[in-house]
């Protein structure tokens, strides 16, 4: 029997986009947002992404970071102020007591009346380092696998600050974010080739990572 596991949002965040560097524009400068919001197919509606190519869709419809991440991130880049609030890492939804160990691909949350699966995890970019003016900092994502994950929306719906992220059912046991990160971004491929065929034709994970592990067989 499925146990109860609940986690309070902290927040539900949303960008707009904005000069970012130079000429390019990002919206991964995310803000807290009030009341109740409306999740549709592509995430909370009024949320955008500059560069549709890598950003947002179906499969990238949340980003997920776990709020428990800020305080190593503290310690290694000091005082900075975007990790005095929430949104540094371009999340979507912020939470403390869930992390990549714990979310298994395929998990499916109730999220305030949505229901979200987790569909891959979070690639780091270069806009990251640009944003905390640390131009490693993409690389120390894929060295220490603090990466956030993704959902897609099976049911639309509102939630708010505050309600419950609940687990309402378990994904695939073998597969946790870390794991899958690990193997697909960092490397952990070159031990482990014999999953590349498994993740490769995996129904849930989302379609991007699936053509990697099918890339990376070659």
């Amino acid at each position: 029997m499925l146990g109860r596991m609940a986690y309070p949002v902290l927040a539900l965040l949303t960008g707009t986009i904005t000069p970012f560097r130079g000429e390019e524009g990002s919206a991964i400068a995310k803000l807290p947002q009030m009341g109740r919001l409306t999740i549709g197919p592509e995430g909370i509606v009024g949320d955008q992404q500059a560069d549709r190519r890598y950003h947002g869709g179906p499969d990238k419809a949340l980003h997920h970071y776990a709020h428990d991440h800020y305080a190593a991130w503290r310690e290694e880049l000091g005082e900075h102020p975007l990790l005095e609030a929430f949104g540094a890492f371009g999340e979507n939804i912020a939470t403390q007591g869930l992390t990549e160990d714990q979310v298994l691909l395929g998990d499916r949350f109730r999220l305030g009346t949505a229901l979200i699966e987790v569909s891959h995890g979070r690639q780091p970019c270069w806009k990251l380092g640009h944003r905390f003016c640390h131009p490693s900092l993409a690389a120390r994502i894929v060295q220490n696998g603090r990466c956030g994950w993704y959902y897609r929306v099976l049911e639309t719906g509102e939630a708010q600050a505050g309600d419950e992220l609940t687990l309402v059912e378990r994904g695939l046991e073998a597969w946790p974010v870390s794991r899958l990160f690990h193997v697909l971004i960092g490397g952990g491929h070159k031990a482990d080739r014999g999953v590349l065929p498994e993740l490769a034709a995996l129904p849930v994970l989302a379609a991007a990572w699936r053509q990697r592990a099918e890339d990376l067989q070659a």
